[in-house]
C-alpha cells in the first residue's frame, strides 16, 4: 500500500510540476506577444540575413555581369608605339582612348581603373625578337577595378602568346615545344558546392538568429521582471525555482526556434523562387531536406544560446545592460562562421568538440553536398547540449539564491 501511494504522490508530483512549468511557460508567452519589441526581434530580425544576402548576390553579380559585357575603354600612354598590339586590341572590341599627363595620379585616385603604358624602347626590343617592355598601371586594393584589371591582363597576355607562337612558326619550330605539360582540368564541382561557396555565410546569419530570436523575451524575463518589481512577487507564489526557470526557458526556446525555422523558410523562398541564375549566372539550389539537416544540427546551439542568455540577463541589474551584453554575445559564436567564409577549414573530430564551432562547419558541408560522419554529428551535439545542460543548471542554482533579486 504504502509503495502504492508513494508511486501516486510522484506521479502526482511529476504532473502538478509540469502544469506549473504549463503555468509559467503561457505566462511569459503571452507577455512576449504583447510586447511590440520582442516580435519584432522573433519575426523581424531573422529575415535581416537572407534579404541581405539576396541584394548582396544580385548587387555584386550584376555589377560584374555589367563590368564583363560593357565596351573596354582602355587608356594607353605612347600608342604609337605599338601599332600592332593596338590593333590586336580594337580588333577584341577594345576602346583605346588617350591617357591623362600623369596616370599614376588617376589610377590612384580612383579616376582610371588601369593603364596600359607603352615606352620608346618597345619597338627595338620587339624588332628584335626580345620581350618588349610594357607596363600596367593599376591599383590592386580597388575592388570595383578588378573585373577591368583581369581583362586587360589576359589581353596583354593572349597578344604576347600570339606573337610568340608566330615567331616559333616563323623558324620552322612547333609552337607544341613550349608546353612541356599537356594539363587537362577535371572540375568535380557540383552545382551545389558552387553555390555553397556563395553562401558561406548562412551560417552566421543562423547564429545570429539563435541568439537574437529569444533575447529580448530572456530580457524580459529575468532583468526586465527585477526592474518591474514583479520577480520578488512571482518567487513568492507556491512554485519551486527549478519549475520557474524551466518555464521561462522553455519561452524563449520557443521563440528561438521561431526565429531560427524563420530564417531557414527564408532562404528556403529565396534560394528555390529567386531567378539567381540570370543575375549571378549560377543556378543555386538546395533540396528541402538539407534544410531540415541543418535546422537539426542548429537545434542544439539553441539548448546553449538560451540558458547562457538567461544567466547574463539575471547578472545584470537593469533591462538596459542587459540588452547591450546580450546584444554583443552573438559576434562570439559568429566569428568561426566568419572566418569559414574565407579561410577552408576541413571537418575533424576535435573541431566537433568546440560548441557552435562544430555545428558551423557541419552546416558548411551539408550546403556542400557532402557526406556528413555520423560521428561528428553526435559529438558535436553532444557536447554542445551537454554544455547547455551545465548552464541550464548553473540559471536554477542562481534563482536558488535570493541575490536573484538584485542582480550582481
Amino acid at each position: 500500500m504504502s509503495g502504492r501511494a508513494s508511486g501516486a504522490r510522484g506521479a502526482t508530483g511529476a504532473t502538478g510540476s509540469a502544469r506549473r512549468i504549463g503555468v509559467v511557460f503561457s505566462k511569459e508567452v503571452v507577455d512576449n506577444l504583447r510586447d511590440r519589441r520582442s516580435l519584432m526581434a522573433a519575426v523581424l530580425y531573422p529575415l535581416l540575413g537572407p534579404a541581405l544576402m539576396m541584394i548582396l548576390l544580385f548587387v555584386v553579380g550584376r555589377t560584374l555581369s555589367e563590368q564583363s559585357e560593357e565596351v573596354l575603354e582602355l587608356p594607353v600612354v605612347g600608342a604609337e608605339h605599338a601599332p600592332g598590339l593596338v590593333d590586336f586590341l580594337r580588333a577584341q572590341s577594345v576602346e583605346i582612348v588617350a591617357a591623362p599627363d600623369d596616370p599614376e595620379a588617376a589610377v590612384k585616385a580612383g579616376d582610371l581603373d588601369v593603364v596600359l603604358v607603352i615606352p620608346e624602347g618597345y619597338g627595338e626590343g620587339f624588332e628584335a625578337a626580345n620581350p618588349a617592355p610594357v607596363r600596367l598601371i593599376l591599383d590592386g586594393s580597388r575592388n570595383t577595378a578588378t573585373v577591368t584589371i583581369r581583362r586587360t591582363e589576359r589581353l596583354v597576355e593572349a597578344y604576347s602568346r600570339q606573337i610568340g607562337v608566330l615567331r616559333l612558326i616563323a623558324r620552322g619550330v612547333s609552337p607544341a615545344v613550349i608546353d612541356a605539360l599537356a594539363i587537362e582540368q577535371v572540375d568535380v564541382a557540383t552545382p551545389q558546392s558552387q553555390a555553397a561557396s556563395l553562401l558561406n555565410l548562412m551560417p552566421y546569419f543562423l547564429i545570429f538568429s539563435t541568439f537574437i530570436g529569444g533575447m529580448y523575451l530572456a530580457i524580459d524575463a529575468t532583468a526586465g521582471e527585477r526592474e518591474r518589481g514583479s520577480l520578488e512577487p512571482l518567487l513568492i507564489n507556491p512554485v519551486a525555482r527549478w519549475e520557474l526557470v524551466m518555464g521561462k526557458l522553455g519561452a524563449t526556446l520557443l521563440f528561438t526556434w521561431v526565429s531560427v525555422i524563420e530564417t531557414l523558410l527564408a532562404f528556403v523562398i529565396l534560394l528555390h523562387f529567386v531567378p539567381f541564375d540570370e543575375a549571378i549566372g549560377l543556378r543555386i539550389d538546395l533540396a528541402l531536406g538539407a534544410f531540415v539537416v541543418i535546422f537539426l544540427i542548429t537545434l542544439p546551439m539553441t539548448l546553449l544560446a538560451v540558458p547562457l542568455q538567461f544567466i547574463i540577463a539575471t547578472y545584470t541589474r537593469s533591462f538596459k545592460e542587459a540588452q547591450n551584453y546580450l546584444s554583443i554575445l552573438p559576434l562570439v559564436p559568429a566569428l568561426p562562421g566568419m572566418f569559414l567564409a574565407f579561410i577552408p577549414f576541413k571537418p575533424t573530430l576535435w573541431s566537433m568538440l568546440i560548441p557552435t564551432f562544430g555545428q558551423q562547419l557541419l552546416i558548411n558541408q551539408v550546403m556542400r553536398g557532402e557526406a556528413v560522419a555520423p560521428t561528428h554529428i553526435a559529438v558535436s551535439a553532444g557536447i554542445t547540449v551537454a554544455t547547455g545542460a551545465v548552464l541550464v543548471a548553473m540559471a536554477v542554482r542562481l534563482y536558488a539564491s535570493e541575490r536573484v533579486l538584485f542582480g550582481r
